[in-house]
């Protein structure tokens, strides 16, 4: 694919789908690039979330340029894998619940992440751009849209592949440059919205913004253990029918896992099958799109892409018994076989 239909392919995913998706998992990133500009600063009330916005974009840009150009000269070398996209989902996390506690005031929190200085009376008087808490408002959205590169949502994985396919810098640059500038209009308008209505509102609307932010923290939190491992692997009832259809044996005597991969989960989500035995997965896929178009296993730490149409087989080898959970490339939807 040439560098022209590298750009439509990633502005094309993230025009479409890819602003939904990313809004959902860097809405906290935003948020924190966007709040310390209600009610503080010099100049118009108006323009300072517009200020605030494109810094934190254009910083995306710059980031997700740059790795692109990586992916293109190292391929998936270095990609991480699930385990390590779980523990930057639980970082996130962490950086959501403390947006949410800076918006409710807490006090601890606010200094941490520097705050006092921003609303105190002294740096409220006679402040100009060439001061350094003016920098500083700067340098924020910068940092955390920089940021955004670490907690890729299942349509930048799937831009990420591209990159990683087009074995170019520019390619790879392009393509994930495109990716961002795509998601920008709707990261854009969320953005400014949520920055003006917190300086409208002067805190009216923090508590609810900051409860939503808390559940997106535990939503992100438990979609990072799902990814790394970590969380125990749980009972759940696996129908015998399911089973008897979607774990035949061929004539070898290879046992063949089928699951499909669909936009609302794995169908069927949960099966039984014979442990010890050779086992190849075969994972289907119809008109399937974003993160559900990578099947991850964290306990073997494995990422398996898929087609939006078609069929991809695994060699599981022979399954000591036990139960091997699997989900998407962003931890939402779950699922897992379990070998007996």
């Amino acid at each position: 694919m040439d560098v022209a239909g590298l750009f439509l392919a990633g502005a094309g995913a993230g025009l479409l789908a890819g602003g939904t998706t990313c809004a959902a998992t860097q809405i906290g990133l935003l948020t924190g690039a966007v709040g310390g500009a209600a009610g503080a600063g010099s100049g118009p009330a108006g323009t300072r979330p517009v200020r605030q916005v494109s810094v934190f974009l254009a910083s995306k840009l710059v980031s997700h340029a740059a790795l692109g150009a990586l992916l293109g000269l190292a391929g998936g070398a270095v990609q991480p894998g699930p385990r390590v996209r779980g523990a930057l989902l639980a970082a996130a996390a962490a950086a959501l619940a403390l947006f949410a506690l800076d918006l409710l005031g807490f006090r601890p929190v606010r200094r941490l992440l520097g705050r006092g200085r921003e609303h105190s009376p002294e740096a409220g008087e006679g402040e100009d751009a060439c001061h350094p808490p003016q920098r500083g408002r700067s340098r924020r959205p910068a940092v955390l849209g920089a940021a955004t590169v670490l907690v890729p949502c299942g349509l930048t994985l799937s831009a990420e592949l591209l990159a990683v396919t087009s074995r170019s810098a520019l390619g790879g640059a392009v393509v994930m440059g495109a990716f961002v500038l795509g998601t920008a209009p709707l990261f854009g308008l969320i953005g400014v919205t949520v920055g003006r209505t917190m300086a409208l509102l002067r805190g009216r609307l923090t508590a609810l913004l900051a409860v939503a932010l808390l559940a997106a923290s535990g939503w992100t939190l438990l979609s990072g253990l799902r990814l790394g491992g970590w969380l125990p692997s749980g009972g759940g009832a696996t129908a015998a029918a399911d089973s008897a259809r979607f774990v035949p044996t061929d004539a070898a005597g290879t046992q063949v896992v089928t699951v499909w991969a669909l936009d609302q989960g794995y169908r069927p989500a949960l099966l039984t099958a014979r442990a010890r035995v050779h086992t190849v997965l075969v994972l289907r896929t119809r008109h399937t799109s974003g993160h559900m178009r990578v099947f991850t296993i964290p306990s073997r730490d494995k990422d398996v892409y898929l087609p939006a149409t078609g069929e991809t087989r695994v060699d599981l080898g022979a399954p000591a018994p036990g139960r091997m959970p699997f989900m998407c490339a962003s931890g939402h939807f779950p699922g897992a076989i379990t070998f007996r």
